[in-house]
């Protein structure tokens, strides 16, 4: 199966140009996110390799027009679909079913002291999230709502 061909992506308008590859495993009943980073948002192609998740991206650039506004879809290792996460936007996801793997392609490389989140449930975006989550991390738990984040620490359409 092939996951990235960068001429058959960049004609749909994905970079083509990755600097970062991840992969990382969640557990059955979990929920991960909304994650960012700013400054130097990271744009994100994500796969899932074992299992299956409900894939989320939020738009958090302050000055978008679709502030606020979020996209989900299920993404499996049998589906074989894949999510890109523009950089300006939060990411998150709920593991399905069993535990589950995942293969990130990043356009900037991970900087743990931009790395941000936002709560999960904010009623201010209201996801609809297929499960009530089993478990969260601490960072996740703890994450204030959209409108509790200084616009300083949001990312922008415009420079």
């Amino acid at each position: 199966m092939e996951s990235w061909n960068a001429g058959r992506y960049g004609d749909a308008g994905l970079p083509d140009q990755f600097v970062q590859s991840n992969i990382s495993r969640s557990a059955s009943g979990v929920i991960r996110g909304l994650h960012y980073q700013h400054p130097g948002a990271q744009g994100k192609l994500v796969s899932v390799l074992q299992g299956r998740i409900f894939d989320v991206a939020v738009d958090i650039r302050s000055d978008s027009p679709t502030f606020r506004q979020w996209a989900g879809v299920e993404l499996s290792a049998s589906n074989h679909r894949q999510l890109y996460v523009p950089a300006g936007f939060a990411h998150g996801f709920c593991v399905l079913g069993d535990d589950a793997l995942l293969s990130y392609l990043c356009t900037t490389e991970f900087n743990a002291e931009h790395d941000y989140g936002i709560a999960w449930n904010d009623p201010d975006i209201g996801i609809e999230w297929p499960i009530e989550p089993e478990s969260l991390s601490e960072k996740d738990r703890n994450a204030p709502s959209l409108r509790h984040v200084p616009r300083e620490r949001l990312p922008r359409m415009t420079a």
